[in-house]
């Protein structure tokens, strides 16, 4: 077995791009796979998290629409992560993503993640540095966990160029109903990012391991990269998860026929 090597963002080909002319045909083949996965994920009472990572303006919020629209949000969360709040500063950093682990039966896509005490902390010095070095044993060590105790881990980070970044976030500025999207951070990022190079470097060198390993995804042309993350996320959970059943339950088929109900022919 080869030793897991991890990705770096140095070897990724932003120049990929998507079809446009079939792209709505696979967006759909794609999101109803996703849906027949969601199925047998609630039959098997499965646990499955889904981690999007990125630079700010890569389209997290546009692949996770995506990759959500045909799901049944009964068996679904989206978790965006801002900075914590008062009450959650009380606490271990990973106390307020415990909380929300999936349950059984279900999925949670985290939009941003515990992965910010290694990124936008480290950066911007909102944790001292033997905290953020701290960090990626006890990152492991969680995950790890997770996937010991059965749940399905997927990790994503959107990558862009930096000139692509500067582009789109003046088309937010040019598209009122797109300018709630820019925040002054996002501006003030700008200045940190060798710094934030460094740190995603180091995360995923340090974090992507052979249980949960990251996967770079090409997002200069936003149409490949909602394929590519929604590939990828199907290409994880398809092989750990059964085919949900088509056969009837027995005490629905019990209680049914008490009702006098014609059970269809099972071939």
């Amino acid at each position: 077995m080869s030793k897991h090597r991890p990705p770096r963002l140095a070897d990724v080909d932003l120049r990929l791009t998507a079809d446009r002319d079939s792209y709505d045909t696979e967006l759909l083949q794609l999101q109803e796979e996703l849906h027949d996965l969601q199925r047998a994920l609630r039959a098997a009472r499965g646990r499955a998290i889904v981690v999007f990572e990125g630079w700010d303006a890569a389209g997290k919020g546009g692949a996770i629409r995506r990759m959500t629209a045909r799901l049944d949000p009964r068996g679904l969360k989206v978790w965006p992560i801002g900075p914590p709040g008062q009450l959650e500063q009380r606490h271990h950093y990973m106390h307020r993503f415990w909380k929300r682990l999936p349950e059984e039966g279900s999925l949670a896509i985290f939009d941003r993640s515990w992965y910010g005490r290694v990124l936008v902390e480290r950066v911007e010095g909102l944790a001292p540095k033997s905290d953020w070095q701290r960090a990626y044993r006890e990152i492991n060590t969680f995950e790890r966990m997770l996937r010991d105790d059965g749940a399905m881990l997927v990790k994503l980070f959107m990558h862009i160029s930096s000139g692509e970044q500067l582009h789109r976030f003046q088309r937010r500025l040019d598209d009122p109903t797109k300018r709630w999207k820019l925040t002054p951070e996002d501006l003030r990022n700008r200045s940190k990012q060798h710094a934030y190079e460094k740190a995603i470097a180091a995360m995923l060198r340090r974090t992507s391991t052979s249980h949960a390993p990251w996967t770079v995804i090409p997002a200069e042309d936003k149409r490949y990269a909602r394929l590519a993350a929604m590939r990828t996320v199907i290409e994880a959970l398809h092989p750990a998860l059964p085919p949900a059943p088509t056969h009837i339950d027995s005490d629905v088929a019990r209680l049914a026929l008490d009702l006098h109900l014609k059970l269809p022919q099972e071939g």
